[in-house]
């Protein structure tokens, strides 16, 4: 029973290296759950079930606390660039845009991009399009 120490500090050294060398939080919870059953193995060296009790009691309810705050910074929760709010505006046609001549230009909210169309449809100076994506520093647009 005198290495069962071991046992969760190794644990816990594991599971702290897989979290630091990936991209995302896998083992966080069972890191704080090795580290609980370890500081319990300190007072009660000798009850082996309490702290496998505990190791997985903390790393449950931790999960379950923590997830969808996890899930919310892992998944880009970020708020959207500037480049990104352009998606679904309506912009004005400043140069013809024509794909074949790889030519065209837009004035979205004041600003002027480098145009392409959806389809391949040329589209005239003056015309009202709508942002559909973003394609490096161009816009796809569409006719409204």
């Amino acid at each position: 029973m005198g290495s069962v120490w071991i046992i969760w500090a190794s644990l816990l050294v594991m599971f702290v290296i897989i979290e630091v060398v990936t991209p995302q939080m896998t083992t966080i919870w069972l890191a704080l759950g090795a580290l609980v059953s370890l500081l319990i193995w300190c007072a009660f060296p000798n009850l082996v079930w309490v702290q496998i009790a505990a190791f997985v009691a903390v790393s449950a309810v931790s999960l379950v606390l923590t997830r969808k705050f996890a899930r919310k910074i892992m998944n880009g929760s970020a708020e959207k660039t500037n480049a990104d709010r352009c998606i679904g505006q309506e912009a004005v046609v400043t140069e013809e845009i024509n794909n074949l001549l790889g030519k065209g230009q837009v004035n979205v909210k004041g600003i002027i991009w480098t145009a392409r169309a959806l389809s391949d449809d040329v589209i005239s100076e003056g015309t009202l399009v709508t942002v559909e994506k973003i394609e490096g520093v161009k816009v796809i647009v569409n006719k409204k």
